[in-house]
């Protein structure tokens, strides 16, 4: 039987051998290291857009409210980060009666923030005149174990939730009937 006997291996074809595997890794880190210094921290909301949600706001105190949802929408397009935003296009939604639209816009401020109290309580409320109530005791539900304490928020929803949801009154429109002959 022949013997098989190990060929020393050169300094050189050692480092031919983690030479790349070495390249590899440092052209790693100097793209992970370049694409995370242009990002800006997640807190830091974008000026544009917070200017224009303090302007959506006077709108909306204002009684403006298609002049609102424009300007908020505007700034949630400049900054998808901007919760705030979020939370008073809801807010609008929920006075122009579209409980459906308030709960999607919590819903993303929820993705954003997922214990943001405010924006548990709002969709709750949105839930309840929606008609889904149970959905709304869950958010009571986080709401309170969020909260500690005493919390103002769980006993709005809490009371919201009591009331239930508004009742529909249906408008039966009178058609005569035709006389037979």
């Amino acid at each position: 039987m022949a013997q098989l006997t190990a060929k020393p291996v050169s300094r050189l074809e050692t480092m031919m051998r983690f030479s790349s595997v070495a390249l590899a890794a440092a052209l790693t880190v100097v793209c992970v290291s370049t694409s995370l210094s242009g990002q800006r921290p997640d807190a830091q909301i974008d000026a544009r857009s917070m200017q224009l949600l303090a302007q959506g706001r006077s709108l909306m105190t204002a009684g403006n409210l298609d002049g609102a949802t424009d300007v908020l929408e505007t700034s949630v397009a400049v900054d998808p980060r901007n919760r705030a935003a979020f939370l008073l296009l809801a807010r609008v939604a929920e006075t122009r009666d579209l409980p459906g639209k308030a709960i999607r816009l919590y819903r993303e401020a929820l993705l954003l923030e997922p214990n943001d109290v405010a924006a548990l309580k709002g969709q709750g409320e949105a839930l309840v005149a929606k008609g889904a109530v149970v959905r709304a005791k869950d958010n009571l539900v986080k709401i309170r174990t969020l909260c500690k304490g005493v919390c103002p928020e769980a006993t709005q929803l809490a009371a919201v939730i009591a009331k239930g949801p508004p009742i529909a009154t249906a408008q039966v429109e009178k058609t005569p009937i035709a006389a037979k002959d």
